[in-house]
């Protein structure tokens, strides 16, 4: 386990007095990156949070920054963490570095952030924590941390933290705001897609000459040739520590007067063999300290002793090393430069450094650290070693029980490595390969397979794995090839796993669901009818086998004959509150299936229960979508405020988590406000960016919103034009809702062929479906093509159905349409009441065009339809009237921050504009304002 191993903290270190090669000389010429670190000082000291990533080359200054902020943070708690290389496959390993001396604060945090810290740090055992859910905690950590004095977390060689670590520092990174909190990140490199992109950055470049001609000036202490003075200069390239380095490693003679020419070698290699040959001149002994410290990442010294003492080296062999300035021992063991532990680590031969991880696994608790020892006892094994391999298998389960996939990944990588019987070596490499999709690297689970491929794998390992290659497929390419691949593994599984092959026959329906119209090849005719040979469901069968079922009907005998089989499998999930594994894979799909049968109760209660799962979990990238498609029904219940909120909520997620922002709510929401020009830009680039991946639901998705916008707007050709692709195709959801948009753009463009054809679809389907929003936008559909009495007694069939449902905005243009009519036929008084009571409604949700449409229609009457009256809570943005209504409901700012991902200084913040520009100053007064 990772345990309370690190022990130091933040003010040991500034006490120390140690100070890096890289000292505050390095700082020449550094006027303004200095400027910039001790800005971000002065905001985290006024309340103002922020992070920047310090990016340069090896030895360009960026420890010397850190150095400078450290110094510089007068009245700051500082942390420090160090990325090694070596322990880049531990999960949580760099954000236990940071979070360690911390823990004291970890009780103030809630529930289900504290489990989630705990089973990440292996403090106790839980389900696998969400890595957001973990980030969130980390953020209530540092703000939590920072109540007393601000916090300065210094973070060095970035580039080497373990994924995970890395991932859940940048989310935190991104969500500080009010918490009085700095982090800084020294990465090496002047570009990277590691998690750190995208926040601020500071890029170090080489000193120019004036300055590499000061520094040399200032560490020289011999003559110095200037022909030499310049070569240095020219093999340095301005980098700082390379000038230290080249001018450390020239002997009298040659500062005087020899002659070299500058080799093609980087800047950091040069000054990494600067540092093997500083180190391969101390005693034996030494070397071989310095060796077993770089072997060992955390830094502990009573570990490097117990390590040393069993090669019998003594303390005394530590002073040659620390005269040298390589290294230092106090209450961490620190290298003075990141390179000089590459530096000692890759000038070791073989069998030198499996010396080096044998003493360290022998001085490592089996019981308290049964992972690193498990970890060094691999690294000190020359061939294979089954009984290492089984610890590794072991250490993988831990890891991936703390939600450490790459971890996990490393071990049974490592595991397979040493396992002498091909039979487990096939079998490790395809548990390796899963557990490397699972960590979101899918090219490494690529040639991990084709390890495992080599065999010997049984009939169902084979199967395993070739169901693993086509998922790894789906997610590198998207290929519309897809679902003719998990069609064809599912068919191979049959005879081996029947509950895995329906499931993957299921998955096969959803590629081919996604794919749509964009479908190349097989698609989801086929998908549905090479189902109806899987395996037959067990008694009584799950939702998976309901799901399955349904599907395979609705694509082979049409809507009408799969709504039974459907609907139950939909009341199966509703009323099952516990099956919550299911509910995360498969409510997704069950939520559009709700919508399709425009069952909108269903809907309510599958997307409530969705986002509430999420939450719960933390999981972010589940809450994201949740949410997404959860605002996209607030959309269709006319509730576009709340859905604005949703949406906003769901941009800062995918932001703070670096997944691709979801269009779908946003698309729906400008379609129905009718804001014509921002929703054709969102449209076009949603289906440039959906055909460029086969995304063809997101395609079908825009057509309908144009539909619905052009029919706001009353431009029914091009709702025509927009309809028709969703009417004509098999999508799920949009071709149901898409038909009464076609009926009603057909009736108004004069083309009643066309209306009819569409309506007659609508009809069956409506009927099959049976609930009132189906049955009222059939009533409404059906009125537009009728006249006389008919026509308004299906006028009012539509307003009493609608009007006891949820879909408030159907409603509302069924109220307009009926106003239209009555309009049409003379009957202005009766009009007015309709046209009104639409407008009110359309003006009120926000729907502006079809508000217009109903404020034209009005005043055709002859009446002036009144305008909403301006209401302060008006000036709020989209975040803060979601937390104002949060206030009004009695959460604290503690259980807002928990459910927004901010932390409650953010809230408070927030809170102090909204009372501001709602004129207020209390919560109290919030409670009884009136909010939208």
């Amino acid at each position: 386990m990772i345990g309370a191993r690190w022990t130091r903290t933040g003010a040991n270190l500034a006490d120390s007095g140690w100070r890096s090669p890289e000292n505050h000389a390095t700082l020449l010429g550094r006027g303004a990156e200095r400027e910039a670190v001790e800005r971000l000082l002065a905001q985290a000291r006024n309340g103002r949070s922020g992070a920047l990533v310090i990016r340069g080359e090896a030895g360009i200054g960026k420890t010397a920054l850190l150095e400078h902020a450290r110094d510089a943070a007068t009245g700051f708690r500082v942390e420090r963490a160090l990325g090694v290389e070596s322990e880049i496959e531990f999960a949580y390993a760099g954000l236990h570095q940071v979070c360690a001396p911390l823990l004291d604060r970890l009780p103030a945090l809630p529930d289900p952030q504290r489990t989630a810290l705990g089973v990440a740090f292996g403090l106790h055992t839980g389900d696998p924590p969400d890595r957001f859910l973990v980030g969130l905690a980390t953020l209530s950590l540092l703000a939590e941390t920072a109540e007393e004095r601000p916090l300065l977390c210094l973070v060095d060689d970035a580039q080497w933290l373990d994924k995970v670590s890395a991932q859940t520092l940048a989310f935190v990174a991104r969500r500080l705001d009010a918490e009085r909190v700095a982090l800084l990140f020294a990465v090496r490199g002047p570009n990277g897609s590691e998690p750190f992109t995208g926040l601020p950055e500071l890029r170090l470049s080489g000193l120019d000459e004036t300055d590499a001609r000061t520094l040399l000036a200032r560490a020289v202490h011999a003559p110095l040739d200037e022909g030499v003075r310049d070569r240095i200069i020219a093999e340095a390239r301005g980098n700082p520590l390379a000038l230290l380095e080249l001018l450390r490693g020239a002997e009298p003679a040659e500062l005087a007067g020899g002659f070299a020419l500058p080799d093609a070698l980087s800047v950091p290699r040069r000054v990494e063999e600067s540092f093997r040959r500083r180190s391969g001149s101390l005693p034996a002994d030494t070397q071989v300290l310095l060796l077993v410290a770089a072997a060992e990442p955390l830094g502990d010294p009573a570990l490097l002793w117990r390590a040393a003492e069993s090669l019998g080296i003594s303390v005394e062999a530590a002073a040659p090393a620390e005269a040298a300035e390589l290294l230092e021992i106090g209450t961490r063991v620190r290298f003075a430069h990141p390179l000089v532990r590459s530096a000692v680590y890759r000038a070791a031969t073989a069998p030198q450094r499996r010396r080096a991880h044998y003493a360290l696994a022998a001085a490592t608790d089996a019981r308290t650290d049964p992972d690193r020892r498990a970890w060094h006892s691999a690294q000190a094994v020359p061939g294979t070693d089954e009984t290492v391999a089984v610890e590794l298998e072991r250490s993988a389960d831990r890891a991936r029980a703390r939600g450490g996939f790459a971890a996990a990944a490393a071990f049974l990588e490592r595991a397979t490595a040493l396992t002498p019987e091909p039979p487990d070596r096939a079998r490790r490499a395809l548990a390796a390969a899963h557990a490397r999709h699972e960590a979101g690297a899918p090219e490494a689970a690529s040639e991990l397979l084709a390890v495992a491929a080599a065999g010997p794998l049984d009939a169902l390992q084979r199967a395993r794995a070739e169901l693993l290659r086509v998922q790894i497929a789906f997610v590198l390419t998207r290929g519309n090839e897809v679902p003719g691949m998990l069609v064809d593994a599912a068919k191979t599984l049959a005879p081996l796993d029947a509950g895995l092959a329906r499931e993957t026959h299921l998955q096969a329906l959803e590629a081919a669901l996604i794919a749509g119209s964009l479908g190349q090849g097989r698609g989801l005719l086929e998908a549905a009818e090479s189902a109806l040979a899987a395996p037959a469901p067990p008694t009584p069968p799950g939702l998976v086998d309901l799901l399955l079922d349904g599907l395979v009907t609705r694509y082979t005998h049409g809507y009408e004959a799969s709504v039974p089989g459907l609907r139950h499998a939909l009341e199966a999930l509703r009323d099952d509150h516990h099956a919550v594994s299911a509910s995360r894979r498969w409510l997704w799909l069950a939520c559009r299936i709700g919508t399709m049968l425009w069952d909108d109760e269903v809907v309510h209660v599958l997307t409530s229960r969705r986002v509430r799962l999420a939450r719960e979990a933390g999981a972010l990238a589940m809450l994201s979508t949740a949410i997404n498609f959860q605002a996209s029904v607030l959309v269709l219940a006319g509730e576009l405020t709340g859905a604005a909120e949703l949406v906003a909520e769901s941009a800062a997620i995918t932001e703070a988590t670096g997944a691709a922002p979801l269009p779908h709510a946003e698309l729906m929401l400008a379609a129905w406000r009718g804001r014509r020009a921002e929703a054709v830009e969102l449209c076009a680039a949603a289906v440039q960016e959906a055909t460029g991946r086969g995304d063809g639901m997101v395609v079908t998705l825009a057509q309908y919103a144009l539909s619905v916008l052009n029919n706001g707007l009353g431009d029914y050709r091009a709702a025509i034009a927009a309809a028709a692709g969703p009417c004509e195709s098999d999508e799920l959801v949009h071709s149901s809702l898409t038909l009464p948009e076609l009926v009603e753009a057909s009736v108004r463009a004069g083309e009643p062929a066309r209306a009819a054809a569409a309506l007659d679809r609508l009809s069956s389907r409506a009927r099959a479906s049976g609930t009132r929003w189906a049955l009222g936008v059939e009533a409404r559909s059906r009125a537009l093509m009728s006249t006389g009495p008919t026509a308004e007694e299906l006028y009012r069939e539509a307003i009493q159905q609608l009007g006891a449902c949820r879909i408030v905005t159907d409603l509302a243009r069924a109220h307009l349409v009926y106003g239209e009519w009555l309009r049409r036929e003379g009957r202005r008084q009766d009009a007015r009441a309709q046209l009104r009571t639409a407008h009110e409604l359309l003006s009120g949700m926000g729907a502006e065009a079809f508000a217009a449409r109903a404020a034209r229609e009005l005043t055709a009457t002859g009446e002036r339809p009144r305008k909403r009256a301006a209401r302060p809570a008006d000036a709020l943005t989209a975040r803060e009237l979601h937390i104002a209504r949060l206030v009004a409901a009695g959460a604290t700012s503690k259980e807002i921050g928990a459910q927004l991902f901010l932390s409650p200084r953010t809230i408070d913040a927030h809170l102090r504009n909204i009372f501001r520009k709602l004129g207020i100053t209390s919560r109290r007064q919030l409670r009884t304002m009136r909010l939208p």
